[in-house]
């Protein structure tokens, strides 16, 4: 059962610890800068080296070390250590999903993709490494407005590049925070951790022949919508919509499978709460059924084996009223949940769909709650159950709320995080969502008519 994951005394996998502490090691590294490696950095890296004896990157990682400490660094050298970090949190994913699945009684489908090799041009690539080993080298200490201003070119380029896109994105989210939080080395708190993964994953994209995207599969079936995450960027943003896919024909065997659905945009510091959905509105049959909690009829929706499907709203049309409570205690309990792609395990990504019945035994994440829908910490504080999302975070597991049954002037309601899908009820709160997009795109119009 769920609850046994937040009983007291309940530990993750033993070796979780002992991962993060060598993976911890390269998290140092970068936040002081590979040109300034002393004993003591030296000596936990020559341990994250022996951590890896047997395997294929024991070679390639003791090499890079020894470079590394002589002074000589490479982007191979580089690439060696953000690969081993990248394996150890892979390991960490796989041994905390293992201890959910137990604890949810959930079948998990064995991974059969295969990441496209990929073909983007090589000095594109070259710039986004340069300006990658620059920061590894100077160390995020080190990093100010020039540094992070020598990103520019590069990032513009990707961004040219349809096969570059992600890593665009993620070399443009990186340089914001990085530009948001300079001089570095004033800052009180550094997220080392998570610039670090931004860092390795970045590398990873931008080597030559570097894995692109999964290949995908077309699907026909009914989509049930459990609920939505939204991830707000200062520059991006990204609605995540998490249901069960009833695959087949009119006349095929029914399969149902946990599979989700992302749709993004970029968008500036001063879009924010519900005007974010204004920019997602080419997702238009996608958004109605989130606000109206329909089902979603796809024909040959492309769906990747890590259970993305590549939305297209051309090949969705809106179906019946599906309530996402119904649906997951239909549904959830017997779907099948994805494998994930070798390259994205992380525990970060760990995001599993869950019905909670009993809030008193799990533990509630509110800093989650996004501020363009109408969830909010009141509303959880009276409610009977919850749909959320499993998320492992810190030493510790967590459910992050999508929606919610509660009591509302004595009568039972449920309340989504994508109600506002097509707008607040509230009028004042939907007409002013509605003219801070207005007003953007009608400036950035004069200034391409100029």
């Amino acid at each position: 059962m769920l609850s046994s994951l937040f009983a007291p005394g309940a530990e993750a996998d033993a070796g979780v610890g002992p991962a993060l502490e060598l993976a911890a090691a390269v998290d140092e590294g970068l936040l002081h800068g590979f040109a300034r490696v002393d004993e003591d950095r030296a000596d936990a890296l020559a341990t994250l080296a022996g951590a890896f004896a047997g395997s294929p990157l024991h070679e390639p990682v003791a090499e890079a070390i020894d470079k590394i400490a002589a002074g000589s660094i490479a982007d191979d050298h580089l690439f060696a250590l953000a690969a081993a970090r990248i394996a150890l949190f892979g390991a960490v994913h796989d041994a905390l999903l293992a201890s959910a699945d137990a604890a949810l009684g959930r079948r998990r489908a064995g991974w059969a993709g295969a990441a496209e090799a990929g073909a983007a041009p090589p000095n594109l690539l070259a710039g986004a490494r340069s300006w990658l080993r620059e920061l590894a080298i100077t160390g995020w200490r080190g990093v100010d407005n020039d540094l992070v201003s020598a990103s520019s070119q590069a990032i513009e380029a990707a961004f040219g590049e349809p096969a570059l896109r992600r890593l665009a994105v993620l070399l443009d989210g990186l340089a914001a925070e990085l530009r948001a939080g300079s001089p570095i080395a004033t800052l009180e708190h550094v997220p080392v951790r998570r610039w670090a993964d931004l860092w390795s994953r970045a590398l990873l994209l931008a080597r030559d022949g570097g894995p692109r995207a999964a290949a995908a599969e077309p699907v026909t079936g009914r989509f049930y919508i459990l609920g939505t995450d939204v991830h707000e960027h200062p520059t991006a943003v990204q609605a995540q919509v998490h249901g069960v896919l009833e695959a087949g024909g009119e006349h095929a065997a029914k399969e149902v499978r946990i599979v989700r659905a992302s749709v993004s945009a970029a968008k500036v510091d001063t879009i924010v709460g519900p005007a974010i959905w204004r920019l997602l509105g080419g997702h238009q049959w996608l958004l109605t059924a989130l606000a109206q909690r329909r089902v979603l009829e796809l024909t040959d929706m492309p769906l990747t084996a890590g259970g993305d499907l590549i939305w297209d709203d051309a090949r969705a049309r809106l179906g019946d009223e599906a309530d996402p409570f119904t649906t997951a205690r239909i549904h959830l309990g017997a779907a099948l949940a994805p494998a994930t792609p070798p390259l994205e395990r992380h525990p970060v990504r760990i995001a599993e769909p869950v019905l909670v019945e009993d809030l008193s035994t799990v533990t509630l994440d509110t800093r989650r709650l996004p501020a363009c829908g109408p969830l909010t910490p009141e509303i959880l504080a009276g409610a009977s159950a919850c749909i959320g999302l499993l998320r492992w975070d810190d030493g510790a597991w967590s459910v992050q709320p999508l929606g919610v049954q509660t009591t509302v002037k004595k009568k039972q309601a449920a309340v989504h995080t994508g109600d506002w899908a097509l707008g607040p009820d509230d009028a004042k709160l939907a007409k002013a969502a509605g003219e801070a997009v207005e007003v953007l795109r009608e400036r950035a119009g004069r200034l391409l008519r100029k």
